[in-house]
């Protein structure tokens, strides 16, 4: 387990945070009580965002561009409150403390982020877990459904970082089938 030069308990960590568990010893984890709770909430909102794009399809209309559409409006009016919360709205590290905080916040637990990097240019992630990845395998859909309606999703991020000035590059995505999602936030 591990890698070479970690420590035992660093291996550990590693091994908990690649199989998506979280230990708790003895004491109340509120954190982790609130990481349960939004997870099931991200997972409710993409089961209805795959059910309408199934139903719109099956009605034969191109659900697409208009899903696409709506996200981007959602991620742009997203980006905006997280610009209000920047000292410095053209800085990368201000962006990534609005917008994801560090590894020990609800929303970086949420979808299990690690090695969150910001300078004043960049700002990059990877997800080890994804809600909306997961509800849309317990409906069914086939893997190539999952990367798009991942890729739909990401609009509300693309939106964000428009409204923020940035440009977001997607690497690798759970949704393809690859162990992570990579985001890179860019001027």
């Amino acid at each position: 387990y591990g890698f070479p030069g970690d420590s035992r308990k660093e291996s550990l960590r590693r091994n908990m945070i690649e199989e998506g568990f979280f230990f708790f010893f003895n004491n109340a984890n509120t954190v982790a009580e609130i990481v349960n709770v939004n997870r099931a909430q991200i997972e409710h909102r993409a089961t209805w965002m795959g059910l309408i794009y199934d139903e719109m399809v099956k009605a034969g209309i191109d659900a697409e561009p208009i899903i696409r559409r709506a996200i981007k409006r959602c991620g742009l009016m997203h980006g905006e409150n997280f610009k209000k919360q920047c000292a410095d709205p053209t800085s990368g590290v201000d962006f990534k403390n609005a917008f994801l905080g560090d590894e020990s916040k609800v929303g970086p637990q949420s979808f299990n982020m690690s090695d969150i990097q910001a300078d004043y240019d960049n700002v990059t992630v990877d997800f080890h877990y994804c809600a909306l990845v997961s509800a849309w395998k317990k409906l069914g859909f086939s893997d190539e459904t999952c990367e798009l309606l991942c890729d739909m999703a990401m609009d509300g991020d693309r939106g964000i970082a428009e409204a923020m000035g940035l440009t977001l590059n997607l690497g690798d995505t759970i949704a393809k089938g690859c162990a992570t999602c990579k985001l890179h936030f860019h001027k």
